[in-house]
């Protein structure tokens, strides 16, 4: 009986294929460049070959697999197999699913990217045993995915989910994607970085700048963590700053979905509870629901990298729900 698949995570600078067992475990993975701009068919190919060499260096062959999932940006029509819009490369109306199941000849399944790694921090890694979840990346911007009763949340037009571009300050700074305020324009490790690069420029003497050895392109979301690790003030005011942006967003997802769980991944959460212990107090002090018997956990997602192929590879349960 086939007992693997492969899950593809498809981004804007790398791909990654990955071999996974039945006990949701990544066997073997290889990444090629994604090496952007590049026509459809060409990342088609790219894609194809990485599906092939893992199998190769796996000594298994397409006969071994039950499936392909993909997990790509932009949003996607999980029932059609097309992307119908991918901003990152440039996509519209891309029939991938079609296309990649001709060139594999195999079942392909597809799944917006963020939607793939919460399915995948659901099976196998922060949120596994619970039945409604939410997954936050806090990374270049806020990536979003929801779990409802065991399923992938997509909306009906199949671009829900989008949680990085709800507002929490009208009229704020502006966002990518048109609006003004956006979550993630605030509380995303790129908007800590940001932030931590105009209070240094205010700040010439600040002891952050010793961190970077007087280099301002050094400056990362970690360099306010470790300036306030080393007792600075101006790095512990940044810090607490995002800790209330970050436990805002948090607490409006909790209001509207009262989830199980909320993993928190990403680079910045890496920090744990020196940035989870924070955000978790305020979201329990301004829940709606904070007198109930119930309450939301908040830990760091576990899969990290491996949550894309993970959650892509086993898309297949999702037709079966």
């Amino acid at each position: 009986m086939k007992k693997y698949t492969i899950g593809v995570d498809l981004g804007g600078t790398t791909i990654t294929a990955g071999i996974v067992d039945e006990e949701f475990k990544v066997l073997h993975k290889c990444t090629c460049d994604t090496d952007l701009p590049q026509p459809e068919e060409k990342i088609e190919e790219k894609i194809a070959n990485l599906c092939r060499q893992v199998l190769v260096e796996s000594n298994l062959t397409l006969d071994d697999l039950m499936w392909v999932g993909i997990g790509t940006p932009g949003s996607v029509n999980s029932k059609t197999g097309i992307v119908d819009f991918n901003a990152n490369f440039g996509y519209y109306d891309w029939e991938l699913r079609d296309h990649m199941e001709k060139r594999l000849g195999c079942k392909v399944y597809i799944e917006n990217d963020a939607n793939a790694a919460a399915y995948g921090e659901f099976i196998a890694g922060g949120a596994r045993g619970a039945r409604y979840a939410v997954v936050i990346t806090l990374g270049t911007g806020i990536g979003g995915g929801i779990i409802i009763d065991g399923k992938i949340f997509a909306g009906f037009n199949y671009a829900g989910a989008e949680l990085g571009h709800m507002v929490i300050q009208k009229d704020g700074r502006p966002c990518m994607c048109g609006r003004n305020g956006c979550w993630e324009k605030y509380a995303s490790a790129r908007a800590l970085a940001e932030d931590t690069k105009a209070a240094m420029m205010s700040h010439p003497k600040n002891m952050m700048w010793q961190l970077v050895d007087g280099d301002i392109t050094k400056v990362g979301a970690k360099t306010a963590f470790d300036g306030m690790a080393a007792g600075d003030e101006l790095a512990t005011q940044l810090i607490n700053k995002f800790v209330e942006y970050v436990a805002c967003g948090l607490t409006n997802v909790v209001n509207i979905f009262q989830p199980e769980i909320i993993c928190i991944g990403g680079g910045v959460s890496k920090q744990g509870e020196v940035l989870l212990a924070p955000v978790r107090k305020l979201v329990n002090w301004e829940d709606y629901a904070r007198d109930g018997k119930h309450r939301v956990t908040i830990k760091p997602a576990e899969l990290f990298n491996d949550a894309g192929v993970v959650g892509a590879a086993w898309l297949g349960n999702q037709e079966k729900l």
